[in-house]
C-alpha cells in the first residue's frame, strides 16, 4: 500500500509538471507573437476586439501582450483553445505568426464559419480602414468636421471609426454616414459596405419620409421616399379614422416586412430557469453549471431571468400558473422557460419523482390562457431524458431516473407537447425515447452547446432556428467516454416569423 501511494504521489507530481510545462510553453508562444507585432498590428487587434472586451480596458492597451492578458481574463484565450488569437492574426494578415500556434492560414479559414468570433460588422469596418489612404482620411475628416469633437486627435482610419461609434453615428444597423462620405471621397469603397449589407439582408435603418400626395373621398394615397437612390413606393389606403391611423398603418406595414418578430422593445421579456438538482434517490450533478450559464447568456440577451431550484411536480405547475397571470408580459417581446430535470417521454420530473406533461406546462401560455403573450414568441428549452435509463459510463450521467409513471401516458410525440396554436418553440435535449447526457462537472451537452451557439451566432444576426440547427450539429458530434453513446436534440415549433435577438452592446459573457 505504501509503495502504491508513493507511485500515486509521483504520478500526481508528474502530471502537475506537465501542466506547468504546457502553460509555460503557451506563455512563451504569446510572448513571441507579441514581440513580432508592430504598433499598427496592435491597433488593429484592439479594434477587432472591441465587441469582445470593454472599451475602457482596451484604452490602456499598449502591446499585444496587454490584449492577450485581457482575452485570457475573459476566458477567450487559454492553452487549450488558441483559435480566437489565430483568427485575429489571420484577419490582420499576420499569417506567418499562425505557425507559432500550430495553425495554418488554410486551417483557420476552414474553422472560421464554426468558431469565428469577430462579427461581420467589425470585419467590414476593418477592411474599409485598410483601403482608406491618408489623403482620403483627410477628406473624410473635412466632410465630417461638424460631427467630430474639435480637440480630438485622429491619427488613423480606425481612430475615426471608433470615434463615430462612440458618438452613436455608426452602428451595425446604420452605416449611412459611411456610405455618404465614401460616395463623395471614393465610390470604390462602397463595395465593401454593400457586400456587408447584402450579407445582413438589408436590415438597416433607412431614412424614411412619408409624403401625402392627395386625399379623395374614397382613398388616401401615400408615397414613401427612401433616401438612398430616391426609390419611390406608392400605397393606397382606405381611410378609417383619419390621417393618424393611416400613418400608423403605413408604419405597421414596414415593421413587419422583414418577417421577423418584434424584439427591439425596451423590455425583452422574462426567462424562467427551473433547476431540479436534488431528487429523492438521485442528484443531478453538473446542473448548476447549466443554470448559471443560462442565466448569464439570457441576461446578456436582455431578458429578466428568474431561477427556481428543486421544485416538485406541484411546484412546477403552480409556478406556470403564477407566470401565466403576470400582467407585465404585455410590455415584453417574448417569454422563455428553461427546465433542467429528469424526464420521460413527453414529460419532466419534479423533485418528488412525479411526472408533469410538457404539453400541460406550455398550455398555460396560449393566447387564450395568457393573452398578454398573444402573437409573441414563447420558447421552452427542456433538458431532460425522454426515454429509459442506460448504463452510465464514467463521468457521464443521464437525466432519466425511474420515476412514478402513473400520472402520464408513455409514448407522447414531440408534436403533441406544444400547443396547436402559433408562436411556440420547444427545444428538446433529445429525441423521444432516448436519454440525454450530463457531465458531472461541465454540465449537459445540450445546454452548454445552446449557450455557446447563442453567444457565437446572435452577434452574427442568426435567427433562433438556425442557431438550434448548429446546436444539433454540435451535440451530434459528441460522444461519451466509451465512444458508444450519442445524442441528438430535437426542436419543434409553430413560429410564424423569424426570431432574431437584437445584438447586445456588451461582449458575450464567456
Amino acid at each position: 500500500l505504501s509503495a502504491f501511494r508513493q507511485r500515486e504521489a509521483v504520478s500526481a507530481v508528474g502530471s502537475s509538471n506537465m501542466e506547468n510545462d504546457s502553460i509555460l510553453k503557451f506563455h512563451q508562444q504569446l510572448f513571441l507573437i507579441s514581440e513580432n507585432l508592430v504598433t499598427e498590428d496592435v491597433a488593429a487587434l484592439k479594434f477587432l476586439c472591441t465587441d469582445l472586451l470593454h472599451l475602457s480596458k482596451l484604452e490602456g492597451v499598449k502591446s499585444g501582450a496587454d490584449i492577450f492578458k485581457l482575452l485570457m481574463a475573459q476566458e477567450y484565450l487559454n492553452a487549450e483553445d488558441t483559435f480566437l488569437l489565430a483568427e485575429l492574426l489571420y484577419r490582420i494578415k499576420c499569417h506567418s505568426l499562425l505557425e507559432k500556434l500550430d495553425y495554418t492560414k488554410e486551417k483557420v479559414q476552414e474553422l472560421l464559419h464554426e468558431k469565428g468570433r469577430v462579427s461581420p460588422y467589425r470585419q467590414m469596418l476593418y477592411d474599409l480602414s485598410e483601403n482608406i489612404t491618408s489623403e482620403m482620411l483627410k477628406e473624410i475628416i473635412f466632410l465630417l468636421q461638424n460631427h467630430l469633437p474639435k480637440r480630438w486627435m485622429i491619427l488613423s482610419a480606425l481612430d475615426l471609426l471608433t470615434l463615430l461609434e462612440k458618438q452613436g453615428l455608426l452602428t451595425k444597423d446604420n452605416v449611412t454616414i459611411l456610405e455618404d462620405v465614401c460616395r463623395t471621397v471614393s465610390p470604390d469603397l462602397l463595395e465593401t459596405i454593400d457586400c456587408y449589407k447584402k450579407a445582413r439582408g438589408e436590415k438597416f435603418i433607412c431614412c424614411l419620409h412619408f409624403v401625402l400626395l392627395k386625399c379623395t373621398k374614397g382613398s388616401v394615397y401615400c408615397s414613401l421616399v427612401r433616401r438612398k437612390g430616391l426609390q419611390w413606393m406608392e400605397f393606397l389606403f382606405q381611410p378609417k379614422v383619419g390621417l393618424k391611423y393611416m400613418v400608423l398603418e403605413v408604419l405597421g406595414l414596414f415593421s413587419f416586412k422583414s418577417g421577423c418578430y418584434k424584439m427591439d422593445g425596451p423590455h425583452r421579456g422574462f426567462c424562467l430557469i427551473i433547476n431540479n438538482v436534488n431528487f429523492k434517490t438521485s442528484q443531478r450533478k453538473g446542473s448548476c453549471k447549466d443554470a448559471e450559464q443560462l442565466e448569464r447568456v439570457f441576461t446578456w440577451l436582455g431578458l429578466h431571468v428568474r431561477t427556481y431550484t428543486d421544485l416538485t411536480s406541484g411546484g412546477i405547475i403552480n409556478l406556470m400558473k403564477t407566470w401565466q397571470h403576470v400582467q407585465d408580459h404585455k410590455d415584453r417581446n417574448c417569454f422563455i422557460c428553461c427546465i433542467l430535470s429528469h424526464g420521460k417521454s413527453g414529460a419532466i420530473c419534479g423533485t418528488d419523482d412525479k411526472l408533469v406533461s410538457i404539453r400541460l406546462l406550455t398550455s398555460h401560455f396560449t393566447a387564450k390562457q395568457c393573452p398578454q403573450l398573444a402573437a409573441k414568441p414563447k420558447l421552452f428549452f427542456i433538458q431532460a431524458c425522454q426515454g429509459d435509463n442506460i448504463q452510465r459510463p464514467v463521468y457521464v450521467d443521464t437525466d432519466g431516473p425511474t420515476p412514478d409513471l402513473s400520472c402520464v401516458q408513455e409514448g407522447v410525440s414531440l408534436s403533441e407537447s406544444i400547443p396547436e396554436e402559433a408562436d411556440f418553440l420547444l427545444g428538446m435535449a433529445t429525441v423521444d425515447g432516448c436519454v440525454s447526457f450530463r457531465h458531472v462537472e461541465e454540465g449537459t451537452w445540450y445546454i452548454q452547446a445552446l449557450c455557446s451557439k447563442l453567444q457565437l451566432l446572435v452577434p452574427r444576426g442568426e435567427d433562433i432556428l438556425s442557431i438550434l440547427t448548429q446546436v444539433n450539429e454540435d451535440v451530434a458530434k459528441r460522444d461519451c467516454p466509451s465512444g458508444t453513446k450519442k445524442q441528438m436534440p430535437q426542436p419543434a415549433y409553430t413560429l410564424r416569423r423569424k426570431l432574431i435577438f437584437p445584438i447586445p452592446m456588451a461582449p458575450p459573457p464567456s
